[in-house]
């Protein structure tokens, strides 16, 4: 009988080490699945035992170090009567001076016969990140004696910002990086009757509220009581909802049952009752953003006063990206799979290369 020659054992390979430099990740360590089989990618979607670091981890640092570099664009809308503090509530919520009024205007400025668009655009930049800002204004809107279809001029912006990217995005040789001018949020301000929505404000809101993301809160809302703000509010829920108006963010688009109820708490919340201000009043030993009255300071920060923050942390600090995204994955698709329909389609391009042609857009 012949011998049994027992099987080679070969070593292991030699797994690096995780870097010094790169810090753990916050989510701690991977966990395999326990299906998983060392290594061999099955493509069963199955997870896979590490047998050591490999620094997938980096990504993150790596998508924020590029952020960080190149900036990124946030194009805000104001829209609303005159004198409802339009442009002090931007400012107060950008703690800068980045309204079209701060940088522009003049005090002789007249109200303009008809809707007219105007921006102001500014970098800030903090904690090392650069934000292009540019703030959208639309003075005239509601401040005719005869407003009917005063709402057009800013849907035709809307779509122009969107046929513009457009353009960009089919040219053959087209940009590295095509520059954003698409309206990414438009706060819609109500003035505080403390009755009901006015016609405009719905049709305004019907009509906009399906090419753009809109906002909508209720100007100078020291000029209600608690109990008249409380009734305000549900009452102006109520005429929305009664006019199937879904205002950001709508129901549709959330993702999972975290963003649903997160959503759900703001659209509770909806319309935000804020006050804004640039000027610091000295409370209990601390400077704050405040409106003077005979009664005391209006403090904008605080929630007991008004909803400023929670718009604040809503718009810039939670849903700034989603936002964004919205814009572009909702709104501009909208717009650029009907455009392309209507348009017939892209020309074809030759294969050759010498007959290459342009879209017709």
């Amino acid at each position: 009988m012949s011998e049994i020659v027992p099987p080679e054992v070969r070593p292991k390979p030699a797994v690096p080490a995780k870097p010094s430099h790169v810090a753990p990740p916050s989510s701690g360590p991977f966990v395999p699945s326990p299906q998983g089989t060392g290594g061999e990618g099955q493509g069963s979607g199955r997870g896979s035992a590490l047998l050591g670091y490999i620094g997938i981890d980096t990504i993150i640092e790596q998508m924020r170090k590029k952020t960080m570099k190149t900036g990124f664009d946030f194009n805000i809308m104001v829209v609303g009567q005159s004198g409802l503090g339009k442009s002090t509530l931007v400012n107060t919520l950008f703690k800068s001076q980045v309204s079209r009024r701060s940088t522009s205007w003049s005090r002789d400025e007249k109200i303009p016969k008809t809707v007219e668009i105007k921006s102001a655009s500014h970098v800030i930049e903090e904690g090392g990140v650069k934000m292009k800002l540019t703030v959208v204004d639309t003075p005239g809107f509601g401040d005719q004696i005869n407003n009917e279809n005063c709402w057009e001029p800013i849907s035709k912006y809307i779509n122009e910002q969107y046929e513009k990217f457009l353009k960009e995005e089919v040219n053959i040789a087209r940009k590295k990086r095509i520059p954003d001018t698409r309206v990414h949020c438009c706060l819609y301000f109500i003035s505080p009757t403390g009755h009901s929505l006015r016609q405009l404000d719905i049709e305004f809101m019907k009509h906009l509220s399906r090419v753009v993301n809109i906002i909508p809160v209720i100007a100078k809302s020291d000029t209600l009581t608690l109990d008249e703000k409380i009734e305000f509010k549900q009452r102006v829920r109520k005429e929305l909802e009664a006019c199937g108006i879904e205002c950001y963010p709508q129901k549709e688009f959330d993702e999972d049952m975290e963003d649903k109820s997160d959503n759900d708490k703001i659209r509770e919340a909806m319309p935000f009752a804020v006050v804004g201000s640039d000027k610091e009043y000295q409370v209990n030993g601390k400077r704050v953003l405040g409106r003077k009255t005979a009664w005391g300071v209006v403090e904008v920060e605080n929630p007991n006063h008004c909803e400023f923050s929670l718009l604040r942390d809503f718009m810039i600090r939670s849903h700034l990206q989603d936002l964004k995204e919205v814009t572009h994955n909702i709104h501009y698709e909208t717009y650029r799979a009907k455009r392309l329909n209507d348009n017939g389609g892209l020309h074809p391009i030759s294969s050759s290369g010498q007959d290459t042609q342009e879209s017709n857009l």
